[in-house]
């Protein structure tokens, strides 16, 4: 297993779409709760007044993101009229096949780039 992960990205939210976007927001957790018993967290947050939205996941390991890519990611499209995506963060070292993938979801639903945070120190507490 290698080191945890955890995915930041922030996405300014369209006029006038902001019931649809939470609805749909909430089908996708649910769907990812059911299909990826390997994903230990992911929510969306919305700011106090709904123009962004941010939605963060941690992952025990890169591979958790590389499934999560292959498992969700078919469903992004969805978001393209709900949402104009600014920026991923990703804090640790994803694959190089899951960065790509994540280009990707920011030329579909938006605009900028990855930014990888490598790790420097800490530790993880496990049970």
């Amino acid at each position: 297993m290698g080191e945890p992960l955890i995915y930041v990205d922030v996405s300014d939210v369209r006029e006038g779409v902001l019931p649809e976007l939470k609805e749909a927001i909430s089908e996708l957790a649910e769907f990812i709760e059911e299909n990826e018993p390997q994903l230990l967290s992911y929510n969306a947050y919305f700011s106090e007044d709904g123009s962004q939205m941010s939605v963060v996941h941690v992952h025990a390991d890169p591979s958790s993101l590389d499934r999560h890519m292959e498992i969700a990611g078919p469903r992004f499209a969805r978001f393209s009229d709900l949402v104009t995506l600014r920026s991923i963060s990703i804090y640790g070292q994803p694959s190089e096949h899951a960065l790509r993938q994540l280009r990707g979801k920011l030329r579909l639903l938006g605009s900028g780039d990855v930014i990888v945070h490598p790790p420097h120190a800490g530790f993880l507490r496990s049970e």
